[in-house]
């Protein structure tokens, strides 16, 4: 399962990455599970922290930014496929400090002549999450 701090609770949340979005590294609550903040922090551990980073390059932007986006949700799918019982992973990311985002950058290629353009899109600062056990 997968929580964020909101204020003083963690609530599960799920991911919501979009490209097409304001904000493309987007969670939403989910309403499963809610804890205060501090009785969470009392009753478990944090065992690992993983730093979650995407790229890809393509012809079409928004192309490339969903095929980056995708691969990082895939990394933060895997670390919660991979919880054991009681476990849970954490988005340490916070808004206003030090929160992820999209950066594309374009290019000008020549292709059969003619001038295109070629997008690298990344993602910066890196997407920082935990993992947390029950003590």
């Amino acid at each position: 399962m997968i929580l964020r701090r909101y204020g003083t609770t963690m609530q599960s949340v799920e991911a919501n990455f979009d490209s097409k979005a304001f904000t493309e590294i987007g969670f939403r609550r989910d309403h499963v599970y809610s804890s205060s903040a501090d009785e969470f922090s009392d009753r478990h551990e944090r065992i690992a922290e993983h730093l979650l980073e995407a790229e890809s390059e393509g012809d079409v932007q928004d192309e490339a930014e969903s095929v980056m986006l995708q691969r990082l949700l895939d990394q933060l799918l895997k670390i919660d496929g991979d919880l054991a019982e009681g476990e849970f992973v954490v988005i340490e990311s916070e808004p206003a400090k030090d929160y992820p985002k999209t950066r594309t950058q374009q290019k000008n290629v020549v292709v059969d002549g003619e001038n295109r353009l070629y997008f690298y899109s990344s993602v910066s600062p890196p997407l920082k999450v935990a993992v947390f056990r029950a003590r």
